[in-house]
């Protein structure tokens, strides 16, 4: 079972294999509490998972080792299993789901694990690698629901205490629950006046609701692009731990997640995934208490498919009013579109597309459509320039942004 040595022993075992990632201020997330990021991110294969991994795989007996090991994996732990197995000189399969971003399938790749992709979320991929240990007799390595994983990810929470000794509050992100449980039995064990916060995608709450309902329950659907915490069922190992050892769980929109993204690669210089950016998108819009706190952010990975980035970046700016799509009704005559857009110049803003359409059915017959994107400082600015332009006697139609 876990226990406080068992944490400390993966801390030894593995003080040649990771590093202690750093733990930096990030003033700019909430200007009402003082943020540190512990910047797993940047530890070894871009995420904490290795942590676990290794020190499972480390615990395995020379008979499970020789028959080699199997795991499954949204793609981060799968990193951790690959590389900990390669170290161990021991072969290893991980079943993937198809649609995990590409870096982190190619990556789990270069370290010599076996990959079959398997269609469908995380929990497919959990179900066809249990199908396969059986067929094989291969030694599975769960990615949350075992207690020498959750003691490897643990190691987080003794770093923390080291780093910042009074710190008041930790907000962990949450899909299975391997890394929470790990965090949050080390600093409460040590520092039971930790409040420790858990953050899930709201698209993919299996922990909340389990939490809410007082039992583990399988959801019947995921949906986020926070692909490392989309799972859709618990542990009942970590639910039991999350019960007794955190304070709470809170979800986050994707909407939300992204611009914690944005936000923390303008403000930090730092790249975070979906799932590892959840914990700063709930301090940024105080879904826990963090007034006049020191809380620590852990950014739990950053293995981000860069063809999803644009668009991630796109939503995020979206979000903060800083990018605007607006579409006018007006009638189609010369000059119109040269006074929208010196109306948006001289407010400041910045046209970055233009499209102009003739009207439909339902509008006058010289009507037409003037559909513009625009940069913009945020929802404020965006206020602005609609309310100038409505002044000049123009109807707009639709103004696309996410409050």
């Amino acid at each position: 079972m876990l226990t406080l040595d068992k944490v400390y022993h993966a801390a030894f075992v593995l003080r040649d294999v990771i590093r202690e990632t750093d733990l930096i201020p990030a003033p700019k997330i909430n200007p009402d509490a003082q943020v540190y990021l512990k910047t797993e991110n940047l530890q070894v294969t871009g995420s904490f998972k290795v942590r676990g991994a290794y020190y499972k795989i480390s615990m395995l007996s020379p008979e499970e080792k020789e028959k080699g090991v199997i795991a499954c994996s949204a793609g981060n732990h799968a990193q951790g299993v690959a590389l900990a197995a390669q170290k161990s000189h021991i072969p290893a399969t991980i079943c993937i789901p198809d649609g995990a971003p590409i870096s982190k399938v190619e990556n789990t790749k270069s370290y010599g694990a076996r990959v079959e992709l398997v269609k469908g979320v995380y929990d497919d991929a959990y179900t066809r690698a249990c199908q396969l240990q059986k067929e094989t007799g291969l030694t599975f390595i769960h990615p949350f629901n075992d207690p020498d994983v959750i003691a490897g990810q643990g190691t987080i929470g003794l770093e923390l205490l080291n780093q910042l000794p009074d710190m008041d509050a930790v907000i962990v992100p949450v899909g299975g629950g391997g890394l929470i449980s790990g965090v949050a039995f080390a600093i409460k064990s040590l520092n039971p006046k930790c409040k420790v916060y858990g953050v899930q995608a709201a698209g993919a709450p299996s922990m909340q609701h389990a939490l809410q309902d007082g039992k583990v329950e399988e959801l019947e659907r995921v949906s986020t692009f926070a692909d490392g915490i989309a799972v859709k069922c618990p542990g009942d190992l970590t639910y039991d731990i999350v019960s007794k050892y955190v304070d709470e769980v809170v979800t986050v929109s994707d909407d939300e997640i992204a611009t914690a993204v944005l936000t923390l690669i303008e403000q930090q210089k730092l790249i975070a995934e979906g799932a590892g950016a959840v914990s700063v998108a709930a301090a940024m819009f105080n879904k826990v208490d963090v007034k006049g706190k020191k809380v620590v952010c852990l950014v739990s990975g950053g293995n981000i498919d860069v063809t999803i980035l644009s668009r991630v970046i796109n939503r995020g700016l979206l979000k903060a009013g800083r990018l605007c799509d607006m579409t006018i009704e007006l009638a189609d005559k010369p000059g119109q579109l040269k006074e929208i857009a010196g109306i948006v110049a001289d407010l400041g803003g910045n046209v970055i597309h233009v499209r102009h359409d003739h009207g439909g059915e339902e509008t006058d017959i010289n009507g037409c459509y003037l559909s513009l994107q625009m940069e913009t400082r945020n929802h404020a600015h965006v206020e602005e320039i609609r309310r100038a332009i409505s002044e000049r006697g123009y109807t707009i139609i639709d103004t696309a942004r996410v409050m």
